[in-house]
């Protein structure tokens, strides 16, 4: 991370910045744009798509930039760019196709548009940087074998609690440790929360009501968890995960766990509510060399067997265009499927639900999702979350009851629904023969 900022500061000394058009622009993409255009030399902010092109707008303006122009063709939008004038769009397929864009950042959180600017932008030979983990527990190891075949990075990004557990991750191991738990730290989990519940909150903030729900109700936190289980090869240990309430540090975690038991489950994904320092992240780890424990020792990590590592903190939007960086420069992802799911999040009655319901999806009143290791999803056909949003009931289900394929009508036409489909079929656990 560190040779991001002297690589950035050189593109900025040759003219040459890395050119970045961004999909969203809510709460979280304001904060983006805002980075990108006032703290980030060497990288430019071409072009902002949203379907409320007025939110797109308001983007740019609340970072200083007023001299940006509406498009509506691909011809548009490259003289745009080509004039140095920042565009914005209500057609976010135009960013996916321009050649002129170095990177695209989805900051959407939506799983079916997500999916199509997704393949728009690998068919296009773009590479992506997504704060959409709700696509990518849903779809992402598919994606990322598409991605790869079109010879382009999809990753997650910096700043997300995933993508500080990953940078973490990636540290403890390079110091020769063997990272065992990967955890979030929360102040709030509360399955029954609604859109009523959270809508002060959300106001006095200026998010979107449901973003916030999905929070407060464990949905946001398990697709968070469930895509750092994908690209460490993680598991949980239980549905739902263990997540303790507990009030201490999370050093004091380390003597929690049983190392065996991690150790058979290759490491697991997990969260806290309440522990120091929130709302950062933690890794807890093991080290095989009874010399370098001692050396642990002496540092102040303790006797082991496992050591803590953790984040205080994540900065969510500061460090987003960091990613967009090591994509283009380094070819660095932060965060990938390393092949099949190893969690999925399934779908969980929020409330007694009856036959014919028309699911309202994520953060709404009648779903939350909950993390479950995917060869349990997929021989038991657990409904995923990400795909929960229009499906219509066959049947009543009782609160905390998790959804299957068979309590539902998916909606028609779904392409998250499709993608999921082949996912589900390339990666199906082979036959074995007697």
């Amino acid at each position: 991370m560190i040779m991001v900022d002297t690589a950035l500061r050189r593109r900025e000394a040759e003219g040459r910045p890395v050119r970045v058009a961004m999909i969203g622009a809510g709460f979280m993409g304001r904060g983006v744009a805002n980075q990108i255009i006032n703290s980030v030399p060497g990288m430019e902010l071409v072009a902002i798509s949203n379907r409320n092109v007025a939110n797109a707008e308001r983007a740019y303006s609340e970072a200083g930039r007023t001299d940006f122009v509406r498009v509506e063709t691909q011809a548009q939008l490259e003289d745009a760019i080509r004039r140095g004038q920042p565009a914005v769009t209500d057609d976010a397929l135009l960013l996916c196709r321009s050649e002129q864009v170095d990177c695209l950042l989805d900051v959407t959180g939506d799983v079916e548009f997500g999916a199509q600017v997704t393949l728009e932008a690998i068919a296009h030979g773009r590479h992506m940087v997504t704060m959409n983990a709700e696509l990518d527990a849903t779809v992402g190891p598919l994606l990322k074998r598409r991605a790869d075949a079109a010879g382009v990075i999809l990753t997650a990004a910096d700043g997300d609690q995933p993508g500080v557990q990953m940078n973490l991750y990636r540290f403890v191991r390079s110091i020769g440790l063997t990272p065992l738990v990967c955890g979030n730290i929360k102040g709030l989990q509360d399955p029954y929360r609604t859109p009523t519940t959270q809508k002060a909150f959300a106001e006095r903030w200026g998010q979107n009501v449901n973003m916030v729900t999905s929070f407060a109700d464990g949905t946001k936190i398990s697709f968070e968890q469930a895509i750092v289980a994908n690209g460490t090869g993680m598991r949980v240990e239980k549905r739902g995960m263990r997540g303790t309430e507990f009030s201490g540090h999370v050093d004091e975690l380390t003597k929690m766990y049983d190392v065996d038991e991690l150790r058979r489950l290759g490491g697991v994904v997990d969260y806290t509510v309440g522990s120091k320092p929130g709302p950062g992240v933690f890794v807890l780890a093991a080290h095989d060399d009874p010399k370098q424990r001692h050396y642990l020792n002496l540092y102040k990590l303790g006797e082991g067997p496992l050591y803590s590592f953790y984040v205080p903190y994540h900065l969510c939007h500061f460090e987003v265009p960091l990613s967009a960086a090591r994509v283009v420069l380094f070819g660095d992802a932060v965060l990938q499927p390393l092949g099949a799911p190893q969690v999925d999040v399934i779908a969980t009655a929020k409330t007694d639900l009856p036959a014919g319901t028309v699911l309202d999806g994520l953060g709404g009143y009648h779903t939350y999702g909950q993390c479950e290791n995917a060869d349990v999803v997929q021989a038991q056909r657990l409904l995923p979350m990400g795909l929960a949003a229009g499906c219509r009931l066959r049947r009543a289900v009782p609160r905390d009851q998790v959804l299957t394929y068979d309590d539902v009508e998916l909606p028609a036409g779904s392409l998250a629904a499709a993608l999921r489909a082949e996912q589900d079929r390339l990666f199906a656990p082979v036959p074995t023969t007697g």
